[in-house]
Protein backbone atom coordinates (compact mmCIF):
# COMPACT_ATOMS: atom_id res chain seq x y z
CA UNK A 1 0.00 0.00 0.00
CA UNK A 2 2.93 2.36 0.69
CA UNK A 3 4.18 1.93 -2.89
CA UNK A 4 0.74 2.77 -4.30
CA UNK A 5 0.45 5.86 -2.13
CA UNK A 6 3.98 6.88 -3.11
CA UNK A 7 3.08 6.47 -6.80
CA UNK A 8 -0.04 8.58 -6.43
CA UNK A 9 1.72 11.36 -4.52
CA UNK A 10 4.69 11.33 -6.92
CA UNK A 11 2.56 11.72 -10.03
CA UNK A 12 0.23 14.18 -8.33
CA UNK A 13 3.23 16.34 -7.38
CA UNK A 14 4.87 16.06 -10.81
CA UNK A 15 1.69 17.04 -12.61
CA UNK A 16 0.96 19.91 -10.24
CA UNK A 17 4.45 21.37 -10.66
CA UNK A 18 5.11 20.92 -14.40
CA UNK A 19 3.36 21.98 -17.55
CA UNK A 20 3.72 19.10 -20.01
CA UNK A 21 4.67 15.46 -20.53
CA UNK A 22 8.23 16.09 -21.73
CA UNK A 23 8.83 18.78 -19.12
CA UNK A 24 7.49 16.56 -16.37
CA UNK A 25 10.09 13.90 -17.20
CA UNK A 26 12.81 15.99 -15.53
CA UNK A 27 10.95 16.30 -12.26
CA UNK A 28 9.76 12.71 -12.44
CA UNK A 29 13.37 11.61 -12.92
CA UNK A 30 14.41 13.27 -9.67
CA UNK A 31 11.35 11.92 -7.85
CA UNK A 32 11.31 8.34 -9.13
CA UNK A 33 14.89 7.29 -9.91
CA UNK A 34 16.42 5.71 -6.85
CA UNK A 35 13.12 5.48 -4.98
CA UNK A 36 10.74 3.75 -7.36
CA UNK A 37 12.97 2.61 -10.23
CA UNK A 38 16.49 2.60 -11.65
CA UNK A 39 17.97 5.04 -14.16
CA UNK A 40 17.85 2.35 -16.87
CA UNK A 41 14.18 1.59 -16.19
CA UNK A 42 13.37 5.30 -16.36
CA UNK A 43 15.15 5.74 -19.69
CA UNK A 44 13.24 2.73 -21.02
CA UNK A 45 9.94 4.20 -19.77
CA UNK A 46 10.61 7.59 -21.40
CA UNK A 47 11.61 5.88 -24.64
CA UNK A 48 8.44 3.83 -24.84
CA UNK A 49 6.16 6.70 -23.85
CA UNK A 50 7.75 8.97 -26.47
CA UNK A 51 7.27 6.51 -29.33
CA UNK A 52 3.68 5.48 -28.65
CA UNK A 53 0.82 7.73 -29.76
CA UNK A 54 -0.99 9.69 -27.09
CA UNK A 55 -0.05 11.66 -24.00
CA UNK A 56 3.53 11.11 -22.86
CA UNK A 57 2.61 11.93 -19.26
CA UNK A 58 -0.13 9.32 -19.05
CA UNK A 59 1.94 6.67 -20.80
CA UNK A 60 4.90 7.36 -18.53
CA UNK A 61 2.65 7.12 -15.48
CA UNK A 62 1.15 3.84 -16.63
CA UNK A 63 4.58 2.38 -17.44
CA UNK A 64 6.16 3.46 -14.14
CA UNK A 65 3.05 2.54 -12.16
CA UNK A 66 2.89 -0.92 -13.72
CA UNK A 67 6.61 -1.46 -13.17
CA UNK A 68 6.28 -0.53 -9.50
CA UNK A 69 2.86 -1.93 -8.57
CA UNK A 70 1.36 -3.95 -11.41
CA UNK A 71 -2.12 -3.08 -12.67
CA UNK A 72 -3.17 -1.32 -9.43
CA UNK A 73 0.03 0.75 -9.62
CA UNK A 74 -0.69 1.71 -13.24
CA UNK A 75 -4.23 2.80 -12.34
CA UNK A 76 -3.13 4.78 -9.27
CA UNK A 77 -0.29 6.52 -11.17
CA UNK A 78 -2.72 7.31 -14.00
CA UNK A 79 -5.15 8.85 -11.52
CA UNK A 80 -2.30 10.96 -10.09
CA UNK A 81 -1.58 12.21 -13.63
CA UNK A 82 -5.16 12.89 -14.70
CA UNK A 83 -6.52 14.51 -11.55
CA UNK A 84 -4.38 17.70 -11.39
CA UNK A 85 -4.73 18.81 -15.02
CA UNK A 86 -8.45 18.07 -15.02
CA UNK A 87 -9.11 20.20 -11.96
CA UNK A 88 -6.68 22.91 -13.07
CA UNK A 89 -8.05 23.10 -16.62
CA UNK A 90 -11.62 23.43 -15.39
CA UNK A 91 -10.51 26.21 -13.03
CA UNK A 92 -8.38 27.99 -15.64
CA UNK A 93 -11.12 27.78 -18.26
CA UNK A 94 -13.56 29.38 -15.85
CA UNK A 95 -11.06 32.09 -14.91
CA UNK A 96 -9.95 32.84 -18.48
CA UNK A 97 -13.49 33.29 -19.70
CA UNK A 98 -13.76 36.08 -17.11
CA UNK A 99 -10.34 37.63 -17.92
CA UNK A 100 -10.51 37.50 -21.71
CA UNK A 101 -8.66 40.39 -23.30
CA UNK A 102 -6.22 41.16 -20.45
CA UNK A 103 -2.72 41.85 -21.88
CA UNK A 104 -0.76 40.44 -18.93
CA UNK A 105 -2.02 36.90 -19.60
CA UNK A 106 -0.20 36.81 -22.96
CA UNK A 107 3.01 38.08 -21.32
CA UNK A 108 2.78 35.42 -18.64
CA UNK A 109 2.49 32.64 -21.21
CA UNK A 110 5.42 34.03 -23.24
CA UNK A 111 7.51 34.09 -20.04
CA UNK A 112 6.96 30.37 -19.52
CA UNK A 113 8.59 29.37 -22.84
CA UNK A 114 12.26 30.02 -21.89
CA UNK A 115 11.88 28.18 -18.59
CA UNK A 116 10.30 25.22 -20.35
CA UNK A 117 13.15 25.14 -22.88
CA UNK A 118 15.72 25.09 -20.05
CA UNK A 119 13.87 22.27 -18.32
CA UNK A 120 13.87 20.21 -21.53
CA UNK A 121 17.64 20.70 -21.99
CA UNK A 122 18.28 19.60 -18.40
CA UNK A 123 16.05 16.55 -18.90
CA UNK A 124 17.91 15.60 -22.08
CA UNK A 125 21.22 15.88 -20.24
CA UNK A 126 19.99 13.69 -17.40
CA UNK A 127 18.62 11.04 -19.73
CA UNK A 128 21.70 10.81 -21.94
CA UNK A 129 24.53 12.87 -20.44
CA UNK A 130 24.79 11.31 -17.00
CA UNK A 131 24.66 7.83 -18.52
CA UNK A 132 27.87 8.73 -20.31
CA UNK A 133 28.22 9.41 -24.00
CA UNK A 134 30.79 6.91 -25.14
CA UNK A 135 32.19 7.96 -28.50
CA UNK A 136 30.63 10.14 -31.14
CA UNK A 137 27.58 7.99 -31.95
CA UNK A 138 25.16 9.51 -29.39
CA UNK A 139 26.23 13.04 -30.28
CA UNK A 140 25.81 12.42 -34.03
CA UNK A 141 22.44 10.78 -33.42
CA UNK A 142 21.32 13.79 -31.34
CA UNK A 143 22.48 16.33 -33.93
CA UNK A 144 20.94 14.29 -36.75
CA UNK A 145 17.63 14.10 -34.87
CA UNK A 146 17.69 17.85 -34.22
CA UNK A 147 18.40 18.62 -37.87
CA UNK A 148 15.70 16.23 -39.06
CA UNK A 149 13.07 17.92 -36.91
CA UNK A 150 14.21 21.56 -37.09
CA UNK A 151 15.48 21.85 -40.67
CA UNK A 152 13.71 19.10 -42.61
CA UNK A 153 10.46 19.21 -40.56
CA UNK A 154 10.37 15.43 -40.07
CA UNK A 155 7.63 14.55 -37.54
CA UNK A 156 9.07 13.79 -34.07
CA UNK A 157 7.49 10.32 -33.99
CA UNK A 158 9.34 9.34 -37.19
CA UNK A 159 12.61 10.75 -35.82
CA UNK A 160 12.18 8.79 -32.57
CA UNK A 161 11.39 5.55 -34.41
CA UNK A 162 14.38 5.93 -36.76
CA UNK A 163 16.68 6.87 -33.86
CA UNK A 164 15.48 3.80 -31.96
CA UNK A 165 16.15 1.56 -34.96
CA UNK A 166 19.61 3.08 -35.38
CA UNK A 167 20.19 2.58 -31.65
CA UNK A 168 19.55 -1.15 -32.04
CA UNK A 169 22.61 -1.38 -34.26
CA UNK A 170 24.83 1.25 -32.61
CA UNK A 171 24.40 0.39 -28.94
CA UNK A 172 24.40 -3.39 -28.74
Amino acid sequence: MDKLWSLFVTFLKVNLLTTSGPASAGLLYSEAVGRLMTHEEFVEAVGYSSVLPGSDAIQLAVFVGYRVGGIPGALIACLGVILPPTVIMLSVAALLTRLRGEAWIGGFVKGLAPALAALLVITAYKLVGEGGWHGWSPLLLSVGSLLAMAVFKVPPVIVLLVAGLIGIFLFR
